[in-house]
């Protein structure tokens, strides 16, 4: 116990000043931040946008299944997760970020998939990719449908629910 308290005053101040050196050039650092980044303003645009679909998606109304409402909020949860990735791929720069989020896409489809899988329904559909252009519709194509047919049994309506 004697060793104890001839220890402590000695590295006492050791301590104190390695947490102060270490402390301080970190909160200078924070003080002088390089300018704003141009594309801030449209990355947190889009990216309130992303978060305000998700928080609007997930407010449904309960059921009756837990199961159900379990899937009816994580649907959007994910969908947001993936539309914030999309955002962070058009304006970040980090690639190790970037990386991260292109995962976070792949992950968070496979999950909406496998969340529809366990309750028999299909998928929704798949959001366009942000750089995909959205067909537009004249008076003229209006009344065709492109893509793949699929027939649907007469029920799907149920299944699809």
């Amino acid at each position: 116990m004697e060793n104890l308290k001839n220890w402590r005053p000695a590295w006492l101040p050791l301590i104190v000043l390695t947490g102060l050196l270490t402390t301080f050039p970190l909160s200078t650092l924070a003080q002088h931040r390089a300018a704003p980044d141009p594309m801030e303003k449209p990355f947190l645009a889009e990216n309130n946008e992303a978060m305000n679909r998700m928080m609007t998606g997930m407010a449904a109304a309960p059921s009756g299944d837990i199961d159900d409402d379990f899937v009816a909020m994580m649907q959007p949860h994910h969908q947001g997760a993936i539309d914030m990735a999309e955002v962070e791929l058009r304006y970040g720069h980090n690639e190790q970020l970037r990386r991260i989020a292109q995962e976070i896409i792949v992950d968070q489809q496979q999950e909406i998939v496998a969340m529809n899988i366990a309750l028999n329904r299909a998928p929704p559909p798949p959001a366009p990719v942000p750089t995909q252009m959205q067909p537009v519709l004249s008076p003229q194509t209006a009344p065709h449908q492109t893509g793949m047919q699929m027939p649907m049994p007469a029920n799907a309506r149920q299944v699809l629910r």
